[in-house]
């Protein structure tokens, strides 16, 4: 079975687990409606709902892809899956679950644009 991910942080092309996605079809670029916001943890962001614009990409990911994604974003602990419409179809978003240490926020909503 195959899936739609939709990836905003270190999956991303040129980003330093986009190797998760090297048997992965890109689907192409998204951004997401405002109903997000993006926070720099240091090595990796956090989304969590919102009210900002998230840039990212969508992958088609095969089942084995998804679960090592999953195993990535310790789910269902730090980080849980649901789904979202994008102009390919619904896809799976990581969202962040431990809102209560988050402080700094990316204001452009773009993990590669942070610096």
């Amino acid at each position: 079975m195959q899936h739609l991910v939709f990836v905003y942080g270190t999956l991303r092309q040129g980003e330093c687990n986009h190797h998760y996605l090297v048997n992965s079809q890109l689907l192409g670029h998204f951004d997401t409606p405002p109903e997000y916001t993006l926070y720099d943890l240091g090595p990796y962001p956090a989304l969590v709902e919102g009210r900002n614009v998230i840039s990212g990409e969508v992958y088609l990911v095969d089942e084995e892809t998804l679960a090592k994604l999953d195993e990535l974003e310790d789910v269902p602990v730090e980080y849980r899956r649901e789904s979202i419409e994008t102009t390919f179809g619904r896809a799976w978003i990581y969202v962040y679950q431990e809102s209560d240490h988050l402080d700094t926020i990316i204001e452009s909503g773009d993990w590669c644009q942070r610096v």
